[in-house]
């Protein structure tokens, strides 16, 4: 037995230690972009790309690695459809000129239901796949991703989830710190220009008389607090839609009672659902599965 808790220990700690190094590898991606500021990396596959890519994509497989062991086959089946979802509302706001983003649904949907560190892979693997496939200039901004993965997480383990008005406001702090990492790279990489909308805002603040910036900051300010309200309000709503017995097949979800602050019940065994295809208990015991508020 003291055998398999220290094995327990070892594994544990390693996972730990995969998920810090991942999260090093990132902030050190971030601050190449910023010490160095390659502004050849909107052109394309360079030197630049290359080690933003390398950086980001390295980061995101070991966080995966560090915290696929907890993960369920759901959240696994999920990630890439949260992947998919993120990159084509994003390209759609874009084409349209928008001065929002919405392209973090599935980033904070994974966030919610399985963890920050799944939050953060997704977001991490969305920018790098968008950026090495449709937008160059989705790729340095993988660090936000992270960081609104990270956020997202966080809210929902505190409990930001069980009141559908907190989920708005929870969005609007999360932005205000998506906005202050990401105008450094909106600055100095891009020069201010990201996307059509948030462009013209950069402008209209440039024109005032304000530095380079100084103007993506306040664009980032006005700009990303909206968008994560409105984000954070449509996950809420997405996840008030789904099934109780779907949002609990997740391990993150029931240990930090996520939509529900209730003290667990006794109910039959029978009426519970397997989690992520265990077999089910005898009908004459009992499990506990949290009441929903």
């Amino acid at each position: 037995m003291t055998g398999q808790i220290d094995t327990a220990t070892q594994r544990d700690t390693r996972n730990l230690v995969l998920v810090g190094v991942g999260a090093v590898v990132i902030a050190a991606t971030y601050l190449y972009l910023i010490l160095f500021q390659p502004t050849d990396i909107a052109d394309g596959l360079g030197q630049s790309s290359f080690i933003a890519i390398a950086g980001y994509l390295i980061g995101a497989l070991l966080i995966v690695v560090g915290t696929i062991h907890r993960l369920p086959t759901t959240t696994i089946t999920l990630v890439p459809v949260a992947i998919a979802v993120n990159i084509v509302i994003g390209q759609l706001t874009t084409v349209l000129g928008l001065p929002l983003y919405l392209d973090s649904i599935g980033t904070i949907l994974v966030a919610v239901l399985a963890g920050p560190a799944a939050g953060a892979a997704t977001g991490a693997l969305t920018n790098v796949i968008w950026g090495m496939t449709i937008s160059p200039v989705a790729l340095p901004f993988a660090v936000t991703s992270v960081v609104i993965g990270v956020l997202a997480g966080y809210a929902a383990r505190t409990g930001v989830f069980r009141k559908f008005f907190l989920a708005p406001l929870a969005g609007l702090a999360t932005g205000v710190v998506a906005a202050l990492v990401s105008a450094p790279i909106a600055a100095f990489v891009f020069g201010g220009a990201t996307a059509a909308g948030t462009g013209a805002l950069v402008g209209a603040f440039r024109a005032m008389g304000n530095s380079l910036l100084a103007s993506t900051t306040m664009q980032g300010l006005l700009s990303d607090p909206i968008d994560k309200a409105v984000t954070f309000t449509v996950v809420a709503a997405i996840l008030a839609a789904l099934p109780t017995r779907f949002r609990q097949r997740f391990p993150f979800v029931r240990r930090f009672r996520v939509f529900s602050a209730a003290t667990p019940v006794a109910v039959p065994a029978a009426s519970a659902p397997p989690i992520d295809g265990a077999a089910p208990t005898d009908t004459a015991a009992s499990t506990t599965t949290p009441q929903q508020g």
